[in-house]
């Protein structure tokens, strides 16, 4: 589970905003527009006070429709920090360029108040990098210095985007990893579904499901801990901002699902650790 720990925590430590983002006591959503702009080239900035309004959303629409990645440098002056990650970025772009697009916004600009409120940038540490999945979830994120690997290193699963896109609207998620061959598969949706049915969380639930025998999912299971050959179904729970704080094989139980939910809240700092604070008892 270290790399879904280590996603959110990078994003967190990017920016004081972005803990809104991905953290605890936040309703922000990362929700893309699937409306396609015009083009954008390697290194074009959109982001000065020439008209062009609004580059950085552009980007992450016209990203999101081609379903490519978004690599947003977001910059306040022109320094030898701001020339590095360029450098960087433009150097991962040579070998991403047919699964990811990039954009550099400069945020003092009026143009980009948009993208710089979704992410709650204002107090971030600059120059910083977000990785954005097509589904608007954040992947990644490196404030002041950033090398190749790590770029290299924020793409993730289909099912990893998902978790991390309803983990950062600060929802909490059930994993639940089952197929045709798989045991136990009602009795392991049971708990879930009468977990969601119930009013306290039926709206800051999200149930994704996977197939524990899906190659592009091989990397995701294996930081899970979750063998792909499993012969049970396999759920685990997660709260924001990355946090898993329960497995289960076969069967669950909506009274358990609760009192582990109820168990970790009651670690909570003051901002809590469910949608909204720490859930109702």
């Amino acid at each position: 589970m270290k790399k879904l720990i280590a996603t959110a925590a990078a994003a967190m430590i990017a920016a004081a905003g972005l803990a809104g983002i991905l953290g605890c006591g936040s309703n922000t959503a990362a929700e893309p527009s699937t409306q396609g702009p015009r083009g954008l080239t390697m290194g074009e900035t959109l982001s000065d006070n020439s008209g062009k309004a609004g580059g950085g959303m552009l980007a992450m629409e016209k990203a999101a429709e081609a379903k490519k990645y978004l690599f947003a440098l977001f910059r306040k002056e022109e320094d030898g920090q701001t020339a590095a990650m360029r450098s960087v970025l433009q150097e991962v772009m040579k070998e991403v360029a047919d699964r990811a697009d990039s954009v550099e916004v400069n945020v003092t600009a009026v143009s980009e108040r948009a993208i710089v409120d979704k992410f709650g940038l204002d107090r971030a540490p600059m120059p910083l990098i977000l990785a954005v999945a097509p589904n608007g979830a954040i992947t990644g994120g490196f404030p002041t210095k950033a090398e190749k690997q790590n770029l290299l290193e924020a793409f993730a699963s289909p099912g990893m985007e998902k978790c991390m896109k309803s983990l950062q609207e600060n929802k909490l998620v059930f994993l639940c990893m089952q197929n045709s061959s798989t045991k136990a598969n009602s009795d392991a949706m049971q708990g879930v579904h009468d977990f969601q049915a119930d009013e306290r969380f039926a709206r800051a639930t999200q149930i994704v499901m996977l197939d524990p025998t899906d190659a592009t999912e091989a990397d995701f299971l294996r930081d899970l801990q979750v063998d792909p050959k499993t012969q049970e179904a396999v759920t685990v729970f997660l709260a924001p901002p990355g946090v898993p704080i329960a497995m289960y094989k076969g069967a669950t139980n909506k009274d358990e699902l609760v009192a582990t939910l109820s168990k970790a809240s009651s670690a909570c700092g003051p901002g809590g650790c469910g949608p909204g604070g720490c859930p109702p008892k």
